[in-house]
């Protein structure tokens, strides 16, 4: 009987398809699961059939409906494992089927894929191009030890025109997947001995013979390429792989992010970087299920920045480890805030009062006001958040001596002493209240960690999603809770997301990541065409690396994988008329099949959030807020703040609001008379926001505002 696998090019195009395709595509799936060979190629209603002109004789598609085709290989040597590549329109079906060449890597033995027409067509520009060139990406490296790591005669013409690594990389959706990942280690600086061990030695079979050419069936290099198909064994396995959440990164992993993950010991911290959608939070989960399969009595702390993302996290860790839910009661998965709270009852045995934010910012107005100071209540806050406690001042002589790097208003003599009598009040204020702030509670559960028995109030592994925000505070409350050694700390974030205003230094807090320190470039969550647009609202951007030390990050190759529409985006005369074009646009996505969790609607502010609220309720359309930290089951349209939605992904997302005086917020800008460095750092941080909410989005994205629109929205939208 026929057996059917899926590509993981497959279940990028499954997420996408409207509900009366899927039901399409499962007919056809059903025919594989009971009829012959024979039988198939003879159903009508299949129509399974051979591709014109394609450059893999294998290729066949098959009807899904009168629009849509699926795009399957097919075996050619007497096997029976058909490969179900991907589900698109007809006549995009035989463009893509037609261009793409599937075939067994020689190191690796794992199936992989080439847009063999696109590195056809240019090569030979790109060998002019060459000639002229002072030099060569990867001159110094023979045929021979290139063809010893799998790169193939076609591959390696190729590679024989590169240039530079964002040459590489804008090559990289044309090359084989596991030959693309050998170069892209060796321009990286790793040796030729050190890519065939950490990529092709772990990849090849044991039972791999060079000297067998039925080595290379089909069938057996379906089954040995894990990393990026999925084999089909009955209809039940089927129905769970299409029904469960995140079904795809379950399944697989981009060989960038499997390096990362499953190494099997790094010597210290790792840092793992890259855009929105590249999959660091998928690394992350990943390297949590690698550390408990490790050892049966490690215990690991997962944590990241908000109690939304928090709880996401549990719960996509549950989906991953269902296998052996057991491990799952070895990890914490907690906020840095919340694990400190927990840290500071146990060893000291009472919590003070926590401040939220409003109160503090009203304390130091007291402060400024009771000392007759000429700075603002914020740059107040600022200096005790981003120099005191960022640096450990705890007396006079400190602060005098300190480098308040990345602070714009100088002060010198008098002023620091005016500013450190301001911090000694505010102290003196919280301990008469018997209250804290969460940093400073943070710093003591550090302090009260580092003469604790880790044993009891530690953990073996600490993973840290969305580090990007973390205060040098909550740093080292992580640092303080496991200890120094392989594979203390592996943390993922990326500095485009940056929406809270920290500034850190990795090293100077005792987790050095040189030499470990990786970046994730394929976007696998948004659609190009929400990447592109949503990329331009940096508008080129300084932006300084995760680690903080004096570098840049870059989105140069950053790129999606996926095409679809472009954004919706428009404004409208006033705010009723954006709530009920919003709804209609929501209606609009419900009647196409998605469902209604599966649809976000964000603003800047809860008041807007409100409107839409009773809008949606008014129209009978399910909707849930964020912050009340929804399960999967439960349906409804997500409603949440824009700073809210951070970590969070989405098939549809609406940003609402998106209007002069809301992004960026007046009041959360410095103004530039007062420090013009914070001025324009709050200025970043509120586009990021933008930014973050928008590459929510992996479908569609719908951007609206009434009366004046955003100045860091692109020209010509906003007219």
């Amino acid at each position: 009987m026929p057996q059917l696998a899926l590509a993981n090019t497959f279940f990028a195009s499954w997420e996408q398809l409207e509900k009366p395709v899927r039901a399409g595509v499962r007919k056809a799936m059903d025919k594989f699961q009971r009829l012959s060979i024979a039988e198939l190629y003879a159903d009508k209603g299949l129509h399974l059939e051979a591709v014109q002109n394609a450059r893999d004789p294998r290729m066949r598609t098959i009807r899904i409906n009168d629009f849509w085709r699926g795009v399957v290989l097919a075996p050619d040597d007497g096997s029976e494992t058909f490969l179900l590549l991907n589900v698109v329109p007809h006549d995009a079906a035989y463009e893509w089927a037609a261009k793409r060449l599937y075939t067994v890597n020689t190191a690796t033995r794992a199936l992989e894929v080439r847009d063999v027409v696109a590195l056809e067509q240019l090569t030979p520009t790109l060998e002019e191009a060459a000639a002229a060139a002072p030099s060569l990406l990867f001159a110094r490296y023979s045929d021979t030890v290139l063809r010893q790591l799998g790169i193939d005669d076609q591959v390696l013409r190729a590679v024989r025109t590169i240039i530079d690594r964002p040459q590489l990389e804008a090559f990289g959706a044309l090359l084989p997947e596991d030959q693309y990942e050998v170069l892209e280690h060796l321009a990286a600086g790793f040796t030729p001995d050190e890519v065939y061990r950490d990529i092709v030695a772990v990849r090849r079979p044991a039972d791999a013979d060079d000297s067998d050419p039925g080595d290379d069936s089909l069938a057996l290099a379906i089954a040995r390429t894990t990393s990026r198909i999925a084999l089909v064994s009955s209809a039940d396995e089927l129905a769970e792989m299409l029904e469960k959440p995140f079904a795809a990164w379950r399944i697989f992993l981009h060989p960038s992010q499997r390096r990362v993950a499953y190494r099997t010991t790094y010597n210290g911290p790792v840092q793992v970087t890259g855009g929105p959608g590249t999959g660091k939070t998928v690394a992350a989960l990943h390297r949590v299920r690698h550390l408990l399969s490790r050892s049966p009595d490690c215990r690991v702390l997962l944590t990241t920045y908000t109690t939304a993302l928090a709880h996401s996290l549990r719960e996509n860790l549950a989906l991953l480890l269902d296998d052996d839910p057991t491990r799952l009661d070895r990890v914490e998965v907690t906020t840095v805030n919340a694990f400190a709270v927990r840290t500071v009852r146990e060893l000291a045995g009472r919590v003070p009062r926590l401040l939220g934010d409003a109160d503090e910012r009203q304390l130091w107005r007291r402060v400024r006001r009771r000392l007759d100071l000429p700075w603002t209540e914020q740059f107040l806050a600022q200096e005790f958040r981003h120099v005191v406690l960022a640096h450990q001042i705890e007396d006079l002589a400190a602060y005098q001596k300190v480098v308040r790097r990345g602070r714009g208003t100088t002060l010198v003599g008098r002023q620091r002493e005016r500013v450190w009598a301001a911090v000694e009040a505010f102290r003196a204020e919280l301990r008469a209240a018997g209250a804290t702030t969460h940093l400073q509670l943070c710093a003591d559960a550090a302090r009260l960690l580092a003469d604790a028995d880790l044993a009891r109030h530690g953990f073996d592994h600490v993973v840290v999603d969305e580090a990007q925000d973390l205060h040098p505070a909550q740093w080292r409350v992580l640092r303080a809770a496991v200890p120094r050694g392989p594979d203390d700390l592996f943390v993922t974030g990326d500095p485009h997301q940056r929406i809270y205003d920290s500034r850190v230094s990795l090293s100077a807090l005792g987790i050095p990541t040189a030499g470990r320190s990786f970046r994730l470039r394929i976007n696998y969550r948004s659609t190009e065409e929400i990447l592109s647009w949503s990329t331009r609202l940096l508008d080129g951007s300084r932006i300084d690396d995760l680690g903080g030390d004096g570098t840049l990050d870059s989105l140069v190759g950053y790129r999606s994988l996926l095409r679809g529409r472009r954004p919706d985006v428009g404004g409208y005369p006033n705010e009723q008329a954006e709530v009920a074009a919003l709804v209609a646009r929501v209606r609009q996505w419900l009647d196409q099949g998605v469902r209604p969790a599966e649809i976000a609607v964000c603003t800047r502010f809860n008041l807007l959030l409100g409107k839409v609220a009773d809008a949606l309720a008014d129209a009978g359309i399910p909707a849930v807020r964020v912050k009340d930290q929804p399960t999967a089951d439960v349906d409804g349209v997500r409603l949440a703040t824009m700073h809210a939605m951070k970590g969070l992904e989405f098939r549809c997302v609406a940003v609402l609001g998106v209007t002069a005086s809301a992004v960026p917020f007046g009041k959360e800008v410095t103004p530039a008379e007062v420090d013009p460095i914070q001025h324009a750092t709050d200025l970043l941080r509120e586009r990021c926001v933008l930014f973050v909410a928008c590459t929510r989005a992996r479908e569609a994205l719908h951007i609206s505002w009434s009366g004046a629109p955003s100045p860091f929205l692109p020209a010509e939208v906003t007219g």
